[in-house]
């Protein structure tokens, strides 16, 4: 895998990761500490359900009653996952961007890519603390959210979400580290392989 179009684009990095692995709050601090822009391909897929008439709100809002029904929604129409994909591709090409997105590690053929792993028991425990609910119902939510995100990226692109690592650079296992901890990991490995720092 090549860092093709660094130089005409501008650094674009990808973060993955399966729901609560902690991928949005590490890409954010990545934008900021590298002052590059952030997108989210899930507060894009919220602009769409705004525009469907729902209300999402919060980072919770995929296991209410009301996500669910969005993700029934677009499990019946890929359109809207399409729509999403052309806009961060776009963002992609503009280059000087974080990307938080299940997709884009696939669908690019430059950028740095980075997958966060973590179990799912480990992953149930955070949403449980995050969102103050039961481990039983986290891990309910996070089994029917893995599952039907999955199928969605499969149906659509041919992707094993959480299951194929071949087109990303780094994976780190965060099991054992916490937000602060996995950032600064990735800012040692950002830092000497893609801004050639300390090289």
């Amino acid at each position: 895998m090549s860092h093709k179009g660094r130089k005409d684009r501008g650094v674009v990095v990808c973060i993955s990761g399966l729901t609560a692995s902690g991928k949005s709050t590490v890409a954010r601090m990545l934008a900021k500490r590298y002052n590059l822009n952030y997108y989210s391909g899930g507060g894009m897929l919220k602009e769409v359900a705004v525009e469907m008439g729902y209300s999402p709100g919060g980072e919770d809002w995929w296991g209410t009653e009301d996500g669910k029904r969005f993700l029934k929604e677009r499990l019946r129409n890929f359109e809207y996952d399409r729509i999403v994909d052309q806009k961060l591709l776009k963002k992609a090409e503009e280059g000087n961007v974080v990307l938080d997105s299940w997709t884009m590690p696939w669908l690019l053929d430059f950028g740095f890519k980075i997958w966060i792993d973590a179990p799912l028991e480990v992953r149930a425990e955070r949403l449980s603390r995050r969102n103050k609910i039961p481990i039983d119902e986290a891990l309910k939510s996070l089994k029917e959210k893995d599952e039907t995100t999955r199928k969605i990226y499969k149906e659509l692109y041919g992707i094993n979400l959480g299951f194929d690592f071949s087109p990303f650079h780094v994976v780190i296992d965060n099991s054992n580290l916490n937000v602060e901890e996995t950032f600064s990991v990735l800012c040692e490995v950002l830092d000497r392989i893609v801004f050639k720092r300390g090289v």
